[in-house]
């Protein structure tokens, strides 16, 4: 007797309770369960990403089923394929796609014109880089063009005109004019004459055939005062004064504003801005390198809403004006990467005051070398569960007691970086203390003298705590932390991305016991020379889930581990074997049987690799996009398919 199928219904219910890859693996099962996983509440948003190719045609036809999609279709040009693949996005999905993009594209006027009227459902737009549409000047100059585009873009919510170099007042109040409820503006990398063309030495006015110019950019934000909520002016030349006047547009109300790399911006430029717009949610003013603790001050101050925050490469930025940030009750992302003079002194400050403080969800300290175990410790106490990432890459006084915190209080952590931490160890790892550190603890050294007096040659100089090789953990200090109730770095049942290069202090005794995270994606053991096969099979057998594996300058790593290893990867996506001298061709077949939805892999350096090995890879693997490596006559290639 044959037993029934489940109603596709509670199949749909019951891979609801799945993430996301492990869903997609149960949808290849059969084919009830692949239409189960294709139920709308798992759908929601859903973007496809291909090149243009021939295959591409008949995935695109397979696509007209769904209610509504984004695409992300790349390498397109003038060529007849080209236009096939955008007749067929009008011709089968029209009103259904909401989202498109055309990255590393060379479209051309006509094919897109000849697009867009299908799509009059779209609600994103993404030009980025496309200078093929505007190097001509002539780019919507048809009043009929103009109509039929307005009626396809008249619901058009964001629009991304990124790294036009060629965008002029023309052709953008032309574009902009047909797109009457925008939302979001990216023009990120383009060329804006805030003040004057510094090319002709002259102000540039509307209507300028070469340039988009200020006044036209200011106008635009009067007209769409009422509508637009998020502005993108990154790697602009945007000048303080250009900056007050846009802040002060009345009806202006922006939620997310990005400043990335606009270096002539000021304080004072800062602290007017949070005065007229203290509605911002999202403010990124990482690489403004002439801001200092003023403008936390006044970010503070006036921007009470404020969620995201990034002044990263701001290097002037101290620990001061820190303190009053964590005032701010909504506050969840953080980034002060590469701010060197940030030791975390007055975050811990900030967070200890009995008011209403910021829950922080995600909080980088990427290159602050200021950074101490004692700040580290503090902040992980007080973050508590709420915080989810956590960078800490290149912070190199840490050592293991900073690791015992992060174990012992961000139990709901989802990102840890610990790359390039060298103090870092395997007793760090599995929760343990070095039984060599407490015994020196114990014991009278003596007096301690100078390192100037060592110099001179009268005493020995003080051992440095970063020039001692750690006592190397036993099999006797395993069963110990087997039997350990103490907080090792499995206590972060969730985590999803794990990054351990550069610590080279790490060896197989704690990556076999403590990487074991059956959520885990994203993992990267890069500069480890004492792990070996055995911390690559036992990672592999733990981390079913993994789609990037990063094992560059793993000297030890052989053929024979890789066999051991990729039978239990078959979701990889990215793997990097750089200088990994032992790997050979042997490894490449492997990889073509077990890893067939692999998208890009670094082998170069591998000495043993062949070329003809690697065009034999290029064929097997039918997702296979970049290929690193070294051929025959010594120079690195990087090979997009």
């Amino acid at each position: 007797m044959e037993t029934p199928e489940l109603p596709l219904e509670i199949i749909s219910h019951i891979l609801s309770f799945l993430h996301a890859s492990d869903r997609k693996e149960a949808s290849l099962v059969c084919r009830i369960w692949y239409e189960a996983s294709q139920d709308h509440q798992f759908q929601k948003h859903a973007i496809f990403k291909f090149p243009a190719s021939e295959s591409s045609l008949g995935f695109i036809r397979g696509l007209a089923r769904r209610t509504c999609c984004g695409l992300v279709i790349s390498h397109l040009d003038g060529s007849s394929l080209s236009r096939q693949v955008l007749m067929e996005v009008g011709l089968y999905l029209g009103p259904q796609l909401e989202t498109l993009a055309m990255p590393c594209s060379s479209i051309t006027e006509t094919s897109l014109l000849d697009l867009l009227p299908h799509l009059t459902g779209l609600r994103k737009l993404d030009l980025n880089g496309l200078d093929s549409l505007f190097m001509s000047g002539a780019f919507l100059s048809c009043e009929e063009h103009r109509k039929q585009v307005h009626a396809s873009l008249k619901n058009l919510e964001e629009l991304n005109l990124s790294d036009l170099r060629y965008l002029s007042d023309l052709t953008f109040n032309r574009l902009i004019g047909c797109t009457p409820k925008l939302c979001s503006l990216a023009l990120a990398g383009c060329h804006i004459a805030f003040e004057f063309d510094p090319y002709r030495g002259c102000a540039v006015g509307l209507g300028s055939s070469a340039i988009l110019s200020l006044r036209n950019l200011y106008r635009f934000l009067q007209q769409q005062a009422f509508t637009l909520r998020s502005l993108d002016l990154s790697r602009t030349c945007i000048t303080p004064e250009s900056l007050r006047s846009m802040a002060q547009v009345p009806h202006l109300r922006l939620e997310v504003l990005s400043l990335r790399g606009c270096k002539e911006l000021t304080d004072y430029s800062i602290e007017l801005l949070c005065r007229h717009q203290s509605g911002l949610q999202s403010l990124d003013l990482s690489a403004c390198t002439e801001l200092t603790n003023r403008t936390v001050l006044a970010v503070a101050i006036g921007l009470k809403r404020l969620r995201t925050l990034s002044v990263a490469q701001d290097w002037r930025m101290t620990d001061k004006g820190l303190e009053n940030l964590m005032a701010l009750s909504g506050l969840e992302n953080l980034d002060l990467s590469e701010c060197l003079h940030v030791g975390g002194a007055d975050l811990v400050k900030g967070l200890s005051s009995p008011q209403p403080r910021a829950q922080l969800k995600s909080l980088s300290f990427r290159n602050c070398t200021y950074i101490r175990d004692e700040s580290v410790f503090s902040l992980a106490q007080l973050l508590g569960s709420s915080l989810q990432e956590l960078d800490l890459t290149s912070c190199i006084y840490l050592t293991d007691l900073s690791v015992l915190a992060i174990a012992s209080y961000l139990p709901n952590l989802l990102v840890l970086r610990l790359g390039w931490c060298k103090d870092i160890t395997d007793w760090g790892l599995l929760g343990m203390v070095e039984p060599s550190v407490q015994s020196k603890e114990m014991e009278d050294k003596g007096p301690s003298f100078t390192r100037t007096f060592g110099n001179m040659g009268f005493f020995q100089p003080p051992s440095m705590p970063f020039q001692g090789k750690p006592r190397l953990v036993t099999d006797e200090d395993l069963g110990a932390f087997r039997e350990q109730e103490g907080a090792s770095l499995l206590a972060l049942k969730g985590l999803q991305t794990l990054d351990l290069s550069g610590c080279t202090k790490l060896t197989d005794a704690s990556i076999t016991q403590v990487v074991r995270f059956p959520t885990l994606q994203r993992l990267s053991l890069s500069m480890l020379p004492e792990i070996s096969n055995e911390s690559l099979v036992s990672v592999a057998q733990h981390c079913c889930c993994l789609t990037s594996l990063v094992l560059s300058h793993c000297s030890q790593l052989s053929d024979e581990g890789m066999a051991c290893a990729l039978p239990y990867l078959p979701r990889l996506q990215h793997l990097y074997l750089a200088c990994c001298d032992s790997i050979t061709d042997r490894s490449l077949t492997l990889i073509s049987r077990y890893c067939k939805r692999l998208r890009t892999l670094d082998i170069s350096t591998c000495k043993d690799i062949t070329e003809t090995k690697v065009d034999f890879l290029q064929s097997h693997l039918p997702y296979l996009e970049k290929v690193h490596y070294r051929f025959e006559g010594g120079s690195d290639l990087i090979l997009t398919l």
